[in-house]
């Protein structure tokens, strides 16, 4: 048998490698097409968030116009005044929403056996209430007793006897004095008064 090629040009297989030329450029062609829509899908959109931006810092600096006109209407000695009426009005109202009932039910907590509250005074500074109590007691440490447990309930403050005297009966009356901070859970709600 003969191996020798006797054709003057030898066989390829041409067919093969044009058709895998072809699925190559076919591919190419899609791939191509893909990105083309793509870009231009990304371009219009681009252009769209372009003139939203645009128009949303036209909107801002409008806005930055508007609020320096109005800072710049304000009269700031009209203001001041309005803020010292709305602190005033503030002060009013923290007092007409003291809770007696909270500072009874801690007096009433830290009560001794042998101490009788005859009086409660309250005055108020700006921000300080100071009460002045006057109690009867048998004994002087009854009364010391009763100072301790006040000022360890953290709200009462200072508390000292300003004056003693003793009563016909044999009790001791005393005046105190002290400051009562009065904690945030003893203000009523607004429904509760």
């Amino acid at each position: 048998m003969l191996r020798t090629n006797l054709s003057t040009r030898p066989f390829y297989n041409e067919r093969l490698v044009s058709a895998a030329l072809a699925l190559a450029a076919l591919i190419v062609l899609a791939l191509t097409v893909f990105n083309v829509v793509q870009l231009t899908s990304l371009s219009r959109r681009n252009a769209a968030l372009g003139g939203s931006v645009n128009r949303a810092e036209a909107e801002a600096e409008k806005f930055r116009r508007d609020a320096a006109h109005a800072r710049g209407l304000v009269d700031r000695e009209r203001l001041q005044a309005v803020l010292e009426a709305s602190q005033e009005a503030n002060r009013l109202i923290d007092r007409r929403v003291f809770s007696w009932t909270g500072l009874l039910n801690q007096l009433e907590a830290t009560l001794p056996p042998d101490v009788r509250i005859q009086s409660i005074r309250p005055s108020s500074d700006e921000d300080v209430l100071t009460l002045s109590m006057t109690v009867f007691a048998r004994r002087p440490e009854d009364v010391e007793t009763f100072i301790a447990r006040l000022e360890a309930t953290g709200a009462f403050r200072n508390v000292v006897p300003r004056q003693d005297s003793t009563t016909p009966e044999g009790l001791l009356e005393v005046l105190l004095e002290g400051q009562y901070v009065q904690a945030a859970g003893d203000r009523p709600a607004a429904a509760a008064r």
